[in-house]
């Protein structure tokens, strides 16, 4: 009798790092509106070259026009300038620096970098396309950020935006801002005082400031066009930003589930809003998600249902139904560019070896180093995987001491995921700005011990 791994061991399809290796998901990708790909953490080189990989097909092949990444609007927005040939950035590496917050490295990386050149590039090459007078099979394609983190940066660029075309309204717009004066930018303070009543919150202002937004939208529009309303919906995503990161600030000190629910719930409105802002603009709508496997597994299907939290993974798939497709991705062992604490630095370290009783045990037992998994076209090997077990996360921290407790949950994969991609061994992602710390890390990894 064939044991669970034989089983699965000739289910999977394994990847030869070839031309074909993602044939199988682009055919399960065709007539899905959104698909969402994944990362079993914030660090690893692998994630990020085969999402970026997958990308380019799901663009080149079936005309997919957004990527939407786990990153703030405004830095995400000064990439899609980029990519689409305007703003003031003329090299991929200028137009990633409005990632300047921590982590630095999970947007500034060398993997993000090479994919925001070729995105730049292939625009160019569209543009050339339909200069010949060819309008079918090719389609532009833009980087926007889905995340709420830049509630400062978002608020400047809202005046910023309405001061080149409305200064009196950018001025009343500032007046509503300046509530946030007294907490001299930091956010963390702001949600502590208000959300504890000891100071009173600014959420009437940044209501107010969507209003006047709103008063003057017709105004804004009759510019010039699709640029007239990609510059709006640009403020308006801000001052969204703005509203709902105050709520979120105000709700992280709570120790609940609220804080975890409303920013995935901006997510999936960010990402709602976007796709109807491409319909009427570019008639067309496909996107690519870029998140961790924490955002976009159907969180239903793990343990933080318990916890009474769900995720945009979860929210697409009641929304978009056959229409969207998840995949996430594993690893068993490696090395990873992650922190010790918050606000530390970029370290590269050393990914123990995956726990027993997780599917990334399971996976490695199969003795094959990295393959595609289709969780549902085998119903054995869907039953098996049917049964709950551990998965690891690992986000912007990795604390390989407490790793039961700090990286580890329960889940059930075939409900979480539509397939899987699993690379057994995987390695850190390279920063732009590399630390002594990732230095000394990468060092100790990878001396031959010995010499």
């Amino acid at each position: 009798m064939k044991t669970e791994t034989e089983i699965l061991r000739k289910s999977v399809i394994p990847l030869t790092g070839g031309p074909s290796d993602f044939d199988p998901l682009i055919e399960r990708s065709r007539n899905k509106r959104v698909v969402l790909l994944g990362e079993a953490s914030h660090g690893t080189h692998e994630f990020y070259k085969i999402r970026a990989e997958i990308t380019k097909r799901l663009i080149r092949d079936l005309g997919f026009n957004a990527v939407a990444v786990e990153g703030d609007w405004p830095d995400a927005y000064r990439v899609n300038c980029f990519v689409q040939g305007i703003g003031g950035d003329s090299e991929a590496i200028d137009a990633l620096g409005g990632f300047k917050r921590f982590p630095q490295w999970m947007w500034r990386n060398t993997d993000v970098l090479d994919f925001i050149g070729w995105l730049r590039n292939w625009n160019e090459s569209v543009e050339d396309y339909h200069r010949k007078g060819h309008h079918d099979g090719k389609f532009a394609t833009g980087f926007f950020g889905l995340d709420l983190y830049s509630l400062n940066a978002s608020m400047k660029a809202v005046v910023d935006s309405l001061q080149e075309i409305d200064p009196a309204s950018a001025k009343r717009v500032a007046t509503h801002y300046s509530c946030f004066d007294h907490y001299d930018s930091d956010t963390q303070r702001y949600g502590l005082l208000a959300g504890s009543g000891m100071s009173e919150s600014c959420r009437q202002q940044v209501i107010a400031a969507i209003a006047e937004l709103h008063v003057h939208r017709d105004s804004y529009l009759v510019r010039d066009g699709t640029r007239a309303a990609d510059d709006f919906f640009d403020t308006d995503q801000n001052a969204r930003l703005v509203h709902d990161a105050e709520e979120y600030y105000r709700t992280m000190f709570r120790h609940d589930v609220s804080s975890w629910n409303l920013r995935d719930r901006h997510m999936m409105r960010t990402l709602l809003l976007l796709m109807h802002h491409l319909k009427q603009t570019r008639l067309r709508a496909k996107v690519v998600v870029w998140a961790h496997n924490s955002h976009l597994g159907n969180a239903s299907a793990t343990s933080m249902k318990q916890r009474g939290e769900f995720n945009i993974g979860q929210l697409v798939r009641d929304h978009f139904q056959e229409e969207a497709l998840a995949v996430g991705f594993t690893t068993h062992h490696g090395t990873v560019t992650a922190s010790s604490d918050w606000d530390g630095a970029a370290e590269c370290k050393r990914v123990r070896p995956a726990l027993p009783d997780s599917y990334e045990e399971f996976f490695h037992e199969t003795g094959v180093p990295n393959f595609w998994l289709d969780c549902h076209a085998d119903p054995k090997v869907e039953q098996i995987l049917r049964n709950p077990r551990l998965e690891r996360a690992i986000g912007v921290i990795y604390r390989p001491d407490t790793e039961r407790q700090s990286h580890y949950f329960r889940s059930t994969l075939p409900d979480q995921f539509d397939a899987i991609l699993h690379y057994d061994e995987t390695r850190a992602v390279e920063p732009l700005e590399r630390t002594v710390e990732w230095t000394a890390g990468e060092v100790d990894e990878t001396y031959p011990s010995g010499l």
